[in-house]
């Protein structure tokens, strides 16, 4: 009887893990972050980030001082999974700073890899769409665009619309890159900044 029970339980547990995943999306992401100071990542660093529930991350150590950590997270949102991780992370190595959440920031050659098509294509797209919106943040060498608003413009195009889990994710980071930016902007310049930006 007990045995029995014991299968039906696996069985509902099952099913429950099973809906609960139904409605989840993947998400591929990479948060980089500085650590506090005279900080090394070492094995018992990366036992903790293991435990705060970073399993699902291959963890990198460039630049003395950094941690990358590239996530592959289901959840029911974009913003579900990357603050889902940002938490996990800090949870793991307090004092630890967040610098970037990707992707975000991308060039024409990023462009046309994650739509699967060549640099000429991408520029022959826009034109013919009439993309004249898609300013880069930064012009320069290379330019710049926010992956969220290329994908939002590219989405529209029924070859390319099945991209929007993707503009959903660089959405999410774009917005969470502003926020942490925004740490780092004088009150005083930010209040006459926004009376030049709306007036």
């Amino acid at each position: 009887m007990q045995k029995r029970l014991n299968e039906l339980l696996i069985t509902v547990n099952h099913i429950i893990n099973k809906m609960t995943t139904m409605n989840m999306n993947e998400y591929d992401f990479t948060l980089k972050f500085s650590l506090p100071s005279e900080m090394m990542v070492d094995d018992a660093i990366l036992d903790k980030l293991f435990e705060a529930g970073c399993d699902d991350a291959m963890i990198g150590v460039g630049m003395p001082g950094c941690l990358s950590l590239d996530f592959t997270r289901k959840a029911k949102s974009a913003s579900a999974a990357v603050f889902s991780a940002i938490k996990n992370v800090k949870a793991a190595v307090p004092g630890i700073n967040l610098i970037e959440a990707a992707p975000d920031l991308v060039g024409l050659t990023d462009m046309a890899e994650i739509l699967g098509c060549t640099r000429q294509n991408m520029r022959k797209i826009m034109l013919k769409e009439n993309m004249h919106s898609l300013i880069p943040v930064h012009s320069g060498n290379p330019s710049l665009w926010h992956l969220s608003s290329v994908l939002k413009s590219f989405i529209k195009i029924e070859k390319y619309n099945n991209f929007s889990t993707l503009q959903e994710l660089a959405a999410t980071n774009m917005t969470i890159n502003h926020v942490k930016n925004l740490k780092e902007i004088s009150p005083e310049v930010e209040i006459e900044a926004k009376k030049i930006m709306t007036g």
